[in-house]
C-alpha cells in the first residue's frame, strides 16, 4: 500500500512539473485567440447587415478593444507577478469567452461593442503572458515560432470553420456561440492547471529584486522597448487588417463567390501558418535579423500584387507567409536587446501594444474605405509596411 501511494506520489510529482503540460496550454491558447480573432473577418459582412452599419461605423467593434488592449499592455507584467500566470491567464480565458457569448447573444449594437473591451483584455492578457512564459523558459524558448505558427493554424481554422457555418444555413450569432466553446476548453484546462498545482505556470514572474513597478517604468524609458512596441503594433495591425478586410474586398468589391473569398482568407491564414512553422530553420540558418529584412521585402512586393492584380489568388497566401516570421523573431530578440530583469515587462509592453494596432489601424482603414471605398483597402497597408521597414532599420543599427 505504501509503495502504491509512494509510486503516486512520484507521478504526480513528474506531472506537476512536467514540461509538456505548460507548452500543450501555451499552444491551445494561441490557436483559441487565432480562432475568436480570424473569425470576425467573415462574420463582418453579416454583422454590418444586421445592425445596418457602414465600414466606418462598424469599426466601432475595433475601438472598443482598445481599452482592453491598453489595460494589459501595463498591468499583464504587474498580474503575473502578484498572482501568477496561471490565475493570470484564467482570467484572461474568461474574458475573452464572456465576449463571445455576448457578441453571439446581444440584440443590441452598443452591448456587442462595449463587449470588445473584455475582448481585448483577454487576448492582450494571453499574449503577453504567453509569449513571457515561452521565451524565458530555456527549455523552449526554441518553440517560439511553433507558439505563433499554432497562433496561425487557428486563424487559418476561424475563417474555415466561419465560411462552412454560414454555408449549411448558420447565422453569425451562432458561429459566434461555436468559437465561444472553443475558447471555453482553455477555461477548463487552466482550472485545472490551479487545482493541481501545475508548478511551472503557477511561479510568480520575477526577474530581479526590484518590483514589478519599477521593472515596468524602466522599461517604457527604454528606447528599444518603445520602438519594438510601435514595430509590433504596426505589425498587428496590418496583420488584422488583411484578415478582417480580404473578405469584405474579395466578396463586396471584386465580385468573387463568398466560399471562395472566405477560404482565400484561410489561404492567407495559411500562408502565415506555414511560415511560422519554418521559423526554426530560418532563424538557424539567416538568423532573426535578416529573417525580418528577407520578410518585410516579401511584404511589400505582395502588398503591391494584392493592390495592382486583383485577379490573381497566390498574394493572399504570399502576404500571410511574409508576415509570419517577424513578429515571433522580434520577440525572439528582445531578451537579446534588453537587461535581463526588463525582459517581463518589455515582452508584456510590447506583446500588449501590439495588440493595440488590431484595433487601431483596421478601424483607420474602415474608416478611409467608408470615404473611399473598399478597393482602397490594399493600397492602404503599404503604408504601415514602410513604417516596419524604417523601424526594423532603426533597431538594427541601435541594438544593444
Amino acid at each position: 500500500m505504501k509503495c502504491d501511494q509512494r509510486k503516486l506520489a512520484r507521478w504526480r510529482q513528474r506531472y506537476l512539473t512536467s514540461h509538456w503540460i505548460g507548452v500543450a496550454i501555451a499552444f491551445y491558447a494561441f490557436i483559441a485567440i487565432g480562432i475568436a480573432e480570424a473569425g470576425l473577418g467573415v462574420l463582418l459582412p453579416s454583422i454590418l447587415s444586421t445592425y445596418q452599419l457602414t465600414p466606418a461605423t462598424v469599426t466601432l467593434l475595433f475601438v472598443s478593444q482598445i481599452s482592453g488592449y491598453i489595460v494589459a499592455a501595463f498591468s499583464s507584467s504587474l498580474v503575473s507577478s502578484r498572482l501568477g500566470l496561471a490565475r493570470m491567464l484564467l482570467i484572461a480565458a474568461c474574458a475573452l469567452t464572456t465576449a463571445l457569448l455576448i457578441y453571439a447573444l446581444s440584440a443590441y449594437w452598443f452591448i456587442m461593442v462595449v463587449a470588445g473591451t473584455l475582448l481585448g483584455l483577454g487576448i492582450g492578457l494571453i499574449d503577453a503572458g504567453i509569449n513571457t512564459y515561452i521565451v524565458q523558459d530555456s527549455r523552449s524558448a526554441n518553440l517560439i515560432g511553433s507558439l505563433h505558427a499554432f497562433y496561425g493554424i487557428g486563424a487559418l481554422l476561424g475563417p474555415a470553420v466561419a465560411t462552412t457555418l454560414l454555408a449549411v444555413g448558420m447565422n453569425w450569432r451562432q458561429v459566434y456561440l461555436v468559437l465561444a466553446s472553443v475558447v471555453s476548453v482553455l477555461v477548463i484546462g487552466l482550472v485545472s492547471v490551479i487545482l493541481w498545482r501545475y508548478q511551472p505556470m503557477m511561479a510568480k514572474v520575477t526577474t530581479s529584486d526590484t518590483t514589478a513597478v519599477g521593472n515596468l517604468r524602466r522599461s517604457l524609458h527604454h528606447p528599444i522597448v518603445l520602438l519594438t512596441g510601435l514595430l509590433l503594433l504596426v505589425y498587428v495591425g496590418t496583420e488584422a487588417s488583411v484578415g478582417n478586410w480580404a473578405y469584405t474586398v474579395q466578396s463586396v468589391a471584386r465580385h468573387t463567390p463568398e466560399l471562395i473569398a472566405g477560404y482565400s482568407v484561410s489561404a492567407y491564414w495559411m500562408g502565415l501558418t506555414i511560415g511560422r512553422f519554418s521559423l526554426s530553420y530560418c532563424l538557424n540558418r539567416l538568423g532573426a535579423v535578416r529573417t525580418i529584412s528577407l520578410s518585410l521585402s516579401l511584404l511589400m512586393i505582395s502588398l503591391v500584387a494584392w493592390w495592382l492584380l486583383p485577379a490573381q489568388w497566390i498574394s493572399l497566401p504570399l502576404i500571410g507567409f511574409a508576415l509570419a516570421a517577424i513578429f515571433p523573431a522580434t520577440i525572439w530578440l528582445i531578451p537579446q536587446r534588453v537587461p535581463e530583469s526588463l525582459v517581463p515587462a518589455a515582452v508584456g509592453f510590447a506583446t500588449s501594444t501590439a495588440s493595440f494596432g488590431a484595433a487601431l489601424v483596421p478601424t483607420g482603414v474602415g474608416w478611409a474605405a467608408n470615404w473611399a471605398g473598399l478597393d482602397i483597402i490594399p493600397m492602404l497597408m503599404l503604408p504601415p509596411a514602410i513604417v516596419m521597414i524604417c523601424v526594423h532599420y532603426w533597431l538594427v543599427q541601435h541594438r544593444q
